[in-house]
């Protein structure tokens, strides 16, 4: 599961966005993790709570068109903001309409963090609207891209070939750039040996692809990291493990805001 992160943390912060709009769907959200971002959604404004407690230091981003009426949604914000709990979180408003008043309340009175965030009806402008605003907030930090953690009960694993032996291992968690895994048995092998035609199940989706030897972990050596190769990894095996990665995230805070 994602590590939780302290306050500074290079690494950058969660992004949660409440209520998404009906443009924020599959394509934004895989830009948003493409790019660096760590974004979750969520549609209970008790869980956006929850998720806030656990993790202080994050962004959330609040639909105020869907689900309550407007003068509900200040009471909810201007809480949120005042909480001891959630006060260090990072709120933003997102809304489809431009309401002077509006602007001026969230902006200006009640000194929203991130602002009031008019969305466009085009997506490929709203994600650069947003990306702009979680940019502007060190939302990314200095990672470049987003873990997936594999937990026991998730569908994940990997098999290769070496000297015409077969390796089966579980994937301990995974990116776009590569992967970690416990491999037992593997002989010694030299730094940067290509595994060609590596199998990789990913819930439902079966990839085949070259990963490339980095190294073991220092702090568990039966732990290897494997890269991707990007010659390899095209559009649509870059697809499958940015939607798994997803998929792993949202089913992670979901456990943890029940």
């Amino acid at each position: 599961m994602p590590t939780d992160k302290k306050s500074g943390d290079p690494s950058g912060k969660k992004v949660f966005i409440l209520y998404p709009h009906s443009v924020i769907q599959d394509k934004m959200l895989d830009t948003l993790i493409h790019n660096g971002f760590e974004t979750y959604t969520l549609r209970d404004y008790k869980k956006a709570f929850r998720a806030l407690e656990r993790f202080p230091d994050s962004i959330l981003l609040i639909n105020i068109d869907e689900k309550l009426p407007e003068e509900k949604w200040e009471t909810y914000i201007d809480g949120m903001l005042k909480d001891a709990k959630t006060r260090n979180s990072r709120l933003g408003v997102l809304s489809y309409n431009y309401d002077q008043e509006l602007v001026k309340k969230y902006q200006e009175e009640m000194a929203v963090p991130c602002g009031y965030i008019k969305l466009s009806l085009s997506l490929r402008e709203s994600t650069e609207i947003i990306m702009n605003a979680l940019q502007a907030n060190a939302a990314r930090g200095r990672r470049q891209n987003i873990r997936a953690f594999c937990e026991s009960g998730i569908l994940s694993s990997l098999s290769f070939q070496v000297e015409n032996k077969t390796f089966r291992s579980k994937i301990l968690d995974i990116s776009v750039a590569g992967l970690a895994t416990r491999i037992q048995g593997l002989p010694e092998l030299a730094p940067n040996i290509r595994f060609r035609d590596a199998q990789l199940k990913l819930h439902e989706a079966s990839l085949s692809t070259d990963l490339i030897l980095a190294g073991k972990r220092h702090d568990d050596e039966s732990v290897y990291i494997l890269l991707f190769d990007p010659v390899k990894l095209d559009d649509n095996i870059n697809y499958e493990i940015r939607h798994f990665i997803i998929k792993n995230l949202q089913s992670y805070i979901e456990k943890i805001t029940q």
